[in-house]
């Protein structure tokens, strides 16, 4: 995991002004969440593949567990061929499912990675 994506104010801003114009509550930046968009872009990238269901069969919950985040709420964005955050910010909040993501009202964290390729994993969840 990167310093410079967990120090990169512009993504959770980019959320929470979603989040905001649509009267949701903002969302707190999350390393744990972030590790696993990274775990999953980056086996995505490397196999070759674009899913929410990981090469070894996976779920975001599965995902969630790994990086030891207790969760009572989960959801996952992919993208792929976005070359930056307002392009893949613009694709999610036009898409019903990636919008009910970014703006559940159960969500109170986020991470997101952008691995090789432009593809890009952002992971919304709630501790329990």
């Amino acid at each position: 995991m990167s310093a410079a994506a967990q120090a990169d104010p512009a993504t959770l801003a980019a959320v929470n002004a979603a989040r905001a114009d649509n009267g949701r509550a903002a969302l707190v930046y999350d390393p744990k969440l972030e590790a696993a968009a990274r775990a999953h872009g980056e086996d995505m990238a490397r196999r070759g593949f674009f899913s929410h269901t990981g090469s070894d069969g996976s779920d975001i919950g599965d995902r969630l567990r790994r990086v030891g985040y207790a969760y009572c709420f989960g959801a996952e964005n992919i993208a792929a061929g976005q070359r930056s955050l307002s392009e893949v910010m613009q694709s999610w909040m036009t898409s019903r499912g990636h919008r009910n993501n970014i703006l559940h009202r159960k969500a109170r964290a986020v991470g997101v990675a952008q691995v090789t390729g432009n593809r890009w994993v952002m992971v919304l969840a709630a501790p329990c």
